[in-house]
């Protein structure tokens, strides 16, 4: 009786319970597939830099392209759940050949190019059907709950999921590892196939709806807010991971096992405030909780260029940095993404949300160019200074918002054109 009362209420249910395990096990193949692709060019085929960056070009290009368009056709479909199971047979089929060719000597760069961008493009239609599946299983009023489940997992997959990777390569070998990937998205769409909730109706084809989620976007103060916090975000924090790693083992010295140790150090992190994030939302309310988020996700990356010193000292200043930093960025992921749920109508769902990544996905490969360039220019730590800095200052895209002053989750709006924003406390 003690264990059970200390289950979430969403997991009795069984629905969500099959959704979020399916999710789940998901999550880790992704992070398999991570480090296991780029394994696969570098130590099977022997890809130089140049090759890398077409791997991961094609790897990001899918999101940046088909987020609006795939977002547009999945507003007008009855059943979002079928095409979720048809995309995650279709990534476990691509990765599949991987295995196969190398068994038969077959194996290409050409081919890891374009099941990279297969996989890509399979998981923008999943990820754009999935915030509506998510509403149809999710009452309103557990939202918050609900994104915690997720988001947990999701720590636990970055926690794991690299870890597991390198151990399947190491033994299996990189393209055999993906097997392992491939199996994760059976087991997901077998997980889908066992629930059937009740999916909001098709949205109808009129005039201007490739265009209406933006346009949605553009007339409702909250969600521009955080279009624009999100994407301010994404430009900097991408100047500074694309130099962090460069940064902390050729001007700190840090090896690569004490590397390793402090980004575990995030993942625990996110597992902290994935776990923290309802009662924090209880306590502070949906908008200054994401606000807080913003704010504790960036604050302590100023830690990072700060560092310097004696070893111990740099290392605790990097694992400061990237526990809080991490448990802060879930507690925005889970605070935003249910005040999104919660505020988008049905019938523009999926095209606000295609809008949304395509704009995150789009600042990503140009925060890395500038950091990237500023970082051969400048040096590496006055980069990493700019970096940061500018990622705290999209806080201030907030705070004018009516989105501090909100103190409860919307309720959901039916009619696309409705725009109020929500109650302020």
């Amino acid at each position: 009786m003690r264990l059970a009362g200390r289950i979430p209420e969403l997991l009795r249910e069984r629905s969500f319970r099959r959704y979020w395990a399916g999710q789940t096990v998901s999550l880790v193949g992704d992070q398999i597939s991570l480090i296991a692709i780029p394994l696969a060019a570098v130590l099977v085929l022997g890809a130089d830099a140049a090759e890398m960056g077409w791997l991961k070009t094609a790897e990001l290009l899918p999101a940046l392209l088909l987020n609006m368009p795939l977002g547009a056709w999945s507003d007008r479909q009855a059943r979002r759940r079928r095409a979720m199971i048809a995309a995650d047979l279709g990534r476990a089929v691509l990765l599949l050949t991987l295995p196969v060719a190398y068994l038969l000597d077959a194996l290409t760069l050409g081919q890891l190019y374009l099941v990279a961008f297969g996989v890509g493009a399979l998981t923008v239609l999943f990820e754009v059907c999935n915030t509506t599946l998510f509403v149809a299983l999710v009452p309103t009023g557990r939202y918050v709950q609900a994104n915690s489940l997720v988001n947990g997992s999701r720590s636990m997959a970055w926690l794991a999921g690299p870890g597991v990777g390198g151990v399947l390569v190491q033994v299996l070998t990189a393209p055999f590892a993906l097997l392992a990937d491939a199996l994760t998205y059976l087991v997901s769409a077998g997980y889908l196939c066992r629930i059937d909730p009740v999916e909001p109706p098709p949205s109808p084809v009129a005039k201007g709806h490739f265009t209406e989620g933006l346009r949605w976007v553009v007339r409702n103060a909250s969600m521009r807010a955080l279009f624009a916090a999100s994407g301010t975000i994404q430009f900097f924090n991408y100047m500074f991971h694309t130099l962090f790693v460069l940064y902390a083992t050729t001007e700190l010295g840090l090896s690569p096992g004490v590397l390793g140790a402090v980004l575990g150090a995030g993942a625990v992190g996110g597992l902290i405030g994935a776990a923290c994030s309802g009662a924090v939302v209880r306590r502070f309310g949906i908008g200054r909780s994401i606000v807080a988020g913003f704010l504790g996700f960036t604050l302590p990356l100023l830690l990072i260029p700060l560092a310097e010193g004696p070893t111990l000292l740099v290392v605790i200043l990097l694992f400061v940095a990237e526990f809080l930093s991490c448990a802060a960025v879930m507690v925005v992921d889970i605070a935003a993404g249910s005040f999104q749920m919660a505020l988008i109508p049905d019938a523009v769902r999926a095209r606000v949300m295609g809008a949304y990544r395509t704009l995150n996905h789009g600042f990503r490969p140009l925060g890395a160019l500038v950091g990237g360039l500023l970082g051969t220019a400048l040096g590496l730590r006055p980069t990493l200074w700019i970096a940061t800095a500018g990622a705290v200052l999209s806080v201030f895209w907030l705070l004018p918002s009516p989105l501090p002053r909100v103190r409860e989750l919307p309720a959901p709006a039916v009619d696309p054109a409705q725009v109020e924003e929500p109650t302020s406390a």
